[in-house]
């Protein structure tokens, strides 16, 4: 009869601690799409705010047209890409580079760095890259603690049992890094 029970405290432990761990990765999973969704709704906010920029700066930088051309062949990548991130994320980080090169050509027309129009928007867009920034901060930080989840034991167990994988990190490529010149 102590047998018994024991089996049965060994087994109920057991199962306890399954339903914990396996709830546990739900949770991260939870973190992580909810980080994604973040990351979205700033960048569909960008999005929106990307026509207003374009038409200020085109009465003032006329024949700056090439930037004006990338901003909106990366306008139309996103709206491409739908919903795979990883085409998003390579058409973002090309918006990225473009609204780049868009600023620093503003530089060089004081009337447009003047105008309320431009600031205001120069303003908000800014504001919303430091927003997506953080969001994939916190992102990329779910994505480690998941990684780390599936990689640790005893929840590797666990993880090879339901069929959870490693999630990959999100990162810049290394062309929306680059330091914009503009040259005339």
């Amino acid at each position: 009869m102590l047998m018994l029970i024991i089996l049965l405290l060994i087994v109920a432990v057991i199962a306890i601690w399954l339903v914990a761990a396996y709830n546990s990765f739900i949770t991260l999973q939870t973190q992580m799409n909810n980080a994604w969704a973040q990351i979205d709704v700033q960048m569909k906010r960008r999005f929106d705010l990307i026509p207003n920029l374009v038409e200020t700066v085109k009465g003032y930088a006329k024949h700056e047209k090439s930037i004006m051309v990338e901003v909106t062949k990366a306008r139309a990548a996103i709206s491409q890409a739908g919903s795979d991130m990883g085409k998003r994320m390579a058409a973002e980080n090309m918006l990225t580079g473009a609204l780049k090169s868009l600023f620093a050509v503003s530089e060089n027309y004081p009337n447009l760095k003047a105008n309320q129009n431009f600031m205001m928007l120069q303003e908000e867009l800014s504001g919303i890259e430091g927003k997506i920034a953080y969001a994939r901060q916190f992102y990329n930080d779910a994505v480690m603690r998941w990684n780390q989840k599936v990689e640790m034991f005893p929840s590797n167990i666990i993880a090879g049992i339901f069929k959870f994988k490693q999630k990959e990190h999100l990162q810049i490529e290394a062309e929306a890094r680059k330091a914009v010149k503009v040259k005339f």
